[in-house]
């Protein structure tokens, strides 16, 4: 009888824990989501121009994305008078490098697994509100410091199965971190992204300052120039275009 009665109290206990993580879980979604802007402000936003500015090894960079949210997008970046352009949409993907850029000017295909990583960038606002969205399993880990301020971890499990950790700040409930693994050239790489500066654009708000990893190695610091939302994009300019 002692050892019914132990393994129901196990029970409910474990459940009532389950039960507090979920509804903590969603209390954190549901202020994060708030901050950010309201749920019907980002459902609005169909199309979006981002403009950065960024330095490599003592280059400035600039770059143009055009994105048609949900659909695709085409990002230029400008390196020292030359042009590289990379466009999805759908299933499809292409790029454009020039020659210094081991290229031949012309437009090439797009490995499938860089298509599929690509995802995201065919978005607009939170990656945590998209991957919610979009089905992820969200769950709480723990609360934490992240240079020296109170965090929530959160881990996001994709349909794929891949998964993400989100850092979310205790205080503001905006997205300071993001680390996981992403598939590229046939191999996982690790990823860490900083969020900071974050500043509102028609009532949304977006991160203005992300630190990611550098092609050449360590981080850089990526500076939004400007952001213009449900911008007049023309969809041809995702296409391929033809020799």
């Amino acid at each position: 009888m002692k050892k019914i009665i132990l393994s129901l109290m196990l029970g409910v206990s474990t459940l009532i824990v389950n039960q507090l993580n979920a509804q903590t879980t969603e209390e954190i979604l549901a202020k994060h989501e708030a901050a950010m802007g309201s749920a019907e402000k980002w459902a609005s936003i169909k199309s979006a121009i981002v403009k950065n500015k960024f330095s490599v090894q003592g280059m400035d960079i600039e770059s143009k994305t055009s994105l048609l949210v949900g659909k695709a997008f085409r990002t230029e970046v400008e390196v020292m008078g030359n042009k590289i352009i990379t466009a999805v949409d759908g299933e499809k993907g292409w790029m454009i490098r020039p020659a210094m850029m081991g290229g031949t000017g012309e437009a090439e295909d797009l490995p499938t697994d860089q298509i599929k990583a690509s995802d995201s960038q065919e978005q607009i606002g939170s990656a945590l509100s998209g991957e919610k969205n979009q089905g992820a399993k969200i769950e709480l880990v723990s609360k934490e410091k992240l240079d020296g301020a109170d965090v929530f971890l959160l881990t996001v499990t994709k349909s794929n199965g891949e998964t993400a950790q989100v850092y979310v700040s205790a205080s503001t409930y905006f997205v300071l971190k993001t680390t996981g693994k992403v598939k590229a050239n046939g191999q996982e790489i690790d990823t860490e992204t900083n969020f900071s500066n974050y500043k509102a654009v028609d009532g949304l708000y977006f991160p203005f300052t992300v630190e990611a990893a550098s092609p050449m190695g360590g981080m850089m610091q990526i500076d939004t120039t400007g952001v213009e939302l449900n911008a007049n994009i023309d969809p041809s300019i995702f296409s391929r275009p033809k020799k």
